[in-house]
């Protein structure tokens, strides 16, 4: 028998695939346009000093994105499986929790690792520039590839263990955020409970940032030993996630009866999400008045609690730097920081949410009975909106408020003009995270209606909305950059700011409008179908010209 059967079948699916080469191609050309953008505001300075900015800026991202490979790979590889009940069927055969376990791996980043490949020549054009030394460049090569298989370990134990997909991702979020940023705040609170530099520096050994923030010489030298122990215990780490993985498949896709201890705290959770049978009654009952869906996607009333909860601990965090720092805590970079926080985690959540609860509807064919009933789409998109503001209009509320705090509390009796472009950045801010919310809402349920799981329709919207302003953006600054060589032109913070907000409200306008128009139009036709693959944002860039697919004869009468 082949060994790891299902990582070669893998492997000879992928070399046949074209968005395995196109892939990779689009991650190294976003590298080249980093590099240009960097080159073009360092032109003036020397080459080592352009080489040092170049390679910080593209560590820092490649850092992030294979800190969270976990979470977009393999989070849901094996829970989809066990949902779907194929898992199963694999350990009928003579294949092993190892077959199993490798195998997914490498079919779920197989591609995200071809594109961390991709980053790495570009990634060694500082060597060549004398910015960096031979040894910086191979250790950060080292800490990179070391944090993506860490990253995907997590996810993979955490897919073995879990059946639902958000709590998959979730959990494998938390694990990530454990290792990344608790352990370094428990290394932060030590002194403050019990003395010891010993345990300070013993639970910063499996924290990711560590080994990262020993790359370079300056920092190597005095601290070898604590970098080479880093990536011992991450990669030792990684062995043990997968072979507990490992161990864990044969038996895990099994139902197997709840234990009474288990049943207790379900049925607690359950009595705190959703309140006892006269709180539901209640609850129901004012909610149909309103509109039937609205129960329907809204009836967990805790949710909106969940929101509250995570903007109280990161009031807990601000405590916390107001009594370790005092009044330095009280400064723009603070602000920003806090606000971008709380703006990326309110539009991620509402892109998770928004079409949730039509995609689960889809998947188990209660969307089909939804629609013989005399609810009308309208009804049941208007449903889902009220759903969505019961669960974030207060935080957005308050979101905003204090931002606008945050924007009055700099300004001075005497403004200049450095003030009224802080004031200016606030309000774009504010007025680009309602129309994300409005659009993110829009896309989302669109998404979640037409992907194969929500992860997947998470992120797709998430690319759309959030991510496609920047691309544009780096895109029409390296463009305008080009063409002005030879001609002066004096940009200020006015033209970027402008031309920022004018590519976020556009995105927002055309993946809005355009998901709000599918929706009314096409909501029964796709509701009809078990699943109907969402187009990426390349997908029609190279296929051939196809015969749109014919309608079944009912649908199409």
């Amino acid at each position: 028998m082949t060994f790891l059967p299902i990582v070669e079948r893998e492997l000879r699916v992928a070399a046949r695939r074209r968005a395995t080469y196109w892939l990779r191609s689009a991650i190294a050309l976003g590298a080249i346009i980093i590099g240009v953008c960097v080159d073009l505001s360092y032109h003036n300075r020397p080459p080592r000093e352009f080489g040092q900015n170049l390679f910080q800026i593209l560590s820092m991202l490649s850092f992030l994105y294979c800190l969270v490979a976990g979470v977009r790979s393999t989070a849901d590889c094996l829970s989809e499986e066990k949902r779907e009940g194929t898992l199963g069927l694999l350990f009928l055969t003579d294949l092993k929790g190892y077959d199993v376990v490798f195998g997914k791996l490498v079919a779920t980043s197989l591609n995200g690792f071809y594109g961390l490949m991709a980053i790495f020549p570009v990634l060694a054009i500082p060597l060549l520039m004398g910015g960096i030394t031979n040894g910086e460049f191979w250790r950060m090569a080292l800490v990179l590839i070391d944090t993506f298989l860490f990253s995907l370990s997590m996810g993979i134990l955490v897919s073995a263990m879990s059946k639902s997909p958000r709590k998959a991702m979730a959990a494998t979020f938390i694990m990530i955020v454990f290792f990344a940023a608790a352990l370094p705040a428990c290394t932060a609170w030590i002194p403050w409970f019990y003395r010891s530099p010993k345990l300070a520096a013993l639970l910063m050994v499996p924290c990711p940032f560590q080994a990262f923030g020993l790359v370079f010489d300056s920092s190597y030298v005095p601290g070898a030993k604590h970098f080479w122990w880093s990536i011992a215990v991450i990669h030792a780490l990684t062995w043990i996630f997968l072979l507990v993985s490992c161990a864990i498949v044969p038996r895990s896709w099994q139902d197997k009866p709840s234990g009474s201890k288990a049943l207790r705290w379900g049925e607690r959770w359950h009595r705190w999400n959703y309140g006892d049978s006269a709180d539901r009654r209640a609850f129901r009952t004012r909610l149909l008045d309103i509109n039937a869906f609205f129960w329907l996607a809204g009836r967990a009333r805790a949710k909106p609690a969940h929101v509250w909860l995570i903007l109280a601990l990161i009031a807990c965090l601000w405590a916390w730097g107001c009594i370790e720092y005092g009044s330095d805590w009280f400064n723009e970079a603070i602000y920003f920081a806090t606000a971008i926080i709380l703006n990326l985690m309110l539009k991620i959540w509402v892109a998770s949410e928004a079409g949730k609860r039509l995609g689960e509807d889809r998947q188990s064919g209660s969307l089909e009975w939804l629609l013989s009933t005399p609810l009308s789409v309208p009804d049941i998109l208007r449903g889902q909106w009220l759903a969505l503001k019961r669960q974030f209009l207060g935080p957005v509320v308050a979101i905003i408020i204090i931002e606008i705090i945050f924007m009055l509390a700099p300004l001075a009796s005497s403004r200049s003009d450095a003030e009224d472009g802080v004031t200016f950045t606030w309000i774009a801010g504010i007025l680009m995270l309602v129309a994300d919310l409005i659009a993110l809402g829009w896309l989302g349920m669109w998404t979640g209606l037409t992907s194969k799981n929500p992860n997947r329709a998470t992120s797709i919207t998430v690319t759309k909305i959030l991510v496609l302003p920047w691309i544009l953006l780096m895109a029409a600054v390296l463009f305008i950059t080009v063409l002005s060589i030879g001609i002066p032109f004096n940009a200020d913070w006015k033209f970027f700011l402008g031309l920022w907000f004018a590519l976020g409200i556009m995105v927002d306008l055309v993946f809005g409008i355009s998901a709000r128009r599918k929706l009314h139009a096409e909501f029964r036709i796709v509701a009809m179908q078990r699943f109907m693959p969402s187009k990426s944002l390349t997908s029609g860039w190279f296929k051939r010209n196809e015969p749109a697919p014919s309608l079944p004869p009912v649908i199409a009468a």
